[in-house]
């Protein structure tokens, strides 16, 4: 038998595994408020991005991101040898014709960013752009 005394002072007395099979649901509902909480915390995952390349485009063309977020652009270039450069980043990456390059950073600043092809690719190529928008 296992004595105890309950919040307002009253003495219990529970069999061993009673006691034990009462512990274990409190620490259980415990833990089940404690996911329920964690899971109401916004949290900054990684945000991947299929990103094609393509004479003189890159689809899509706007990328849309949080402040504070990983950010993984998962970048392949369909036709011919291309880049992606992002300035406001520090990014200048080279994605040759027929392969797949990944992209990450932190995206720690708000704003609208422009990028840009950065290996001449052809008449078009001073076009090839798109629009990076961070939000906060």
């Amino acid at each position: 038998m296992a004595t105890w005394f309950s919040s307002q002072g009253i003495k219990r007395e529970h069999a061993e595994d009673d006691v034990n099979r009462t512990h274990d649901l409190v620490w259980g509902i415990g833990k089940v408020a404690q996911v329920a909480k964690d899971a109401g915390t916004p949290m900054r995952g990684i945000h991947e991005i299929q990103v094609t390349l393509r004479k003189y485009e890159f689809s899509p063309g706007t990328l849309l991101v949080r402040k504070g977020e990983h950010v993984k652009l998962i970048m392949a270039a369909a036709d011919h040898d291309h880049g992606f450069k992002l300035d406001d980043f520090d990014i200048n990456q080279k994605i040759p014709k027929g392969t797949t390059v990944v992209v990450e950073f932190i995206a720690d600043k708000a704003g609208t960013f422009q990028f840009r092809c950065s290996s001449v690719c052809g008449l078009g190529h001073r076009n090839m752009k798109g629009i990076l928008v961070v939000e906060e």
